[in-house]
């Protein structure tokens, strides 16, 4: 059981590092700008982990944990946090070079601000839930910056890409938070969750990880382009 949590990070991230080296995808020709770009969204998402964590409104059952831990945090939620983007980001590099119709731009551009504005409505309602409050608000940021000060053309492929994701996802997450285990590896303080979950995923957590993904792949994009327009100079 100790092992449950470290297995799950392992096997999310295998066949995309597998895959990777394939030669029509060479993924690892990116490294140079994924590695960078995953750090630095880490760290940033990973002092959110560790101050929420602090609160409890989360934490995580010892009994599927190795026990190391690195500022008081399990080793493998920390990985995490590497190997989640790892796998998603791969998957953005796949599906981009063979998606070659995105949602209209038109729809994108009522579906982004609209999606804003529920994120801005239900980060106020929930205000007394701090989870549901900080990420719907997060997402929203993470939105506002991309679409109207980086105005980014990769927002309808984002769109189609992170909802095919959220199919592993509810399986990767599902099983982190309980489903067909005994007890969930992390758990969740019911008074700082809105409380409607997906299986046994809270909802917010659909929300959270479309703001780790977004984030991830606005810096990595960004490195990506600093580095083909240096080697073409």
């Amino acid at each position: 059981m100790k092992y449950t949590y470290l297995l799950i990070d392992f096997f999310t991230i295998s066949v995309p590092f597998i895959y990777s080296f394939h030669p029509k995808l060479n993924f690892y020709k990116t490294w140079k700008a994924f590695f960078p770009a995953v750090v630095l969204t880490g760290i940033i998402f990973l002092l959110w982990d560790v101050y929420f964590t602090s609160l409890g409104v989360w934490g995580f059952n010892p009994d599927y944990l190795i026990g190391l831990k690195v500022a008081n945090m399990p080793l493998e939620e920390i990985l995490f946090f590497f190997c989640i983007p790892y796998a998603c980001v791969f998957t953005f590099h796949c599906l981009d070079l063979f998606i070659k119709k995105p949602i209209p731009l038109r729809v994108e551009k009522i579906l982004t601000p609209v999606l804003i504005l529920i994120c801005i409505l239900l980060s106020i309602s929930y205000r007394s839930h701090i989870y549901p409050a900080a990420t719907f608000l997060l997402l929203a940021a993470v939105l506002v910056w991309s679409r109207y000060v980086l105005k980014i053309g990769w927002l309808p492929k984002f769109y189609i890409i992170y909802t095919i994701l959220l199919f592993p996802f509810l399986i990767v997450n599902g099983l982190l938070t309980g489903t067909g285990l005994d007890a969930p590896i992390v758990w969740y303080d019911s008074n700082q969750i809105i409380g409607f979950r997906i299986l046994t995923i809270p909802v917010e957590d659909v929300f959270y990880g479309m703001a780790l993904i977004l984030v991830n792949l606005l810096l990595y994009k960004h490195l990506l382009s600093r580095r083909f327009f240096s080697k073409a100079a």
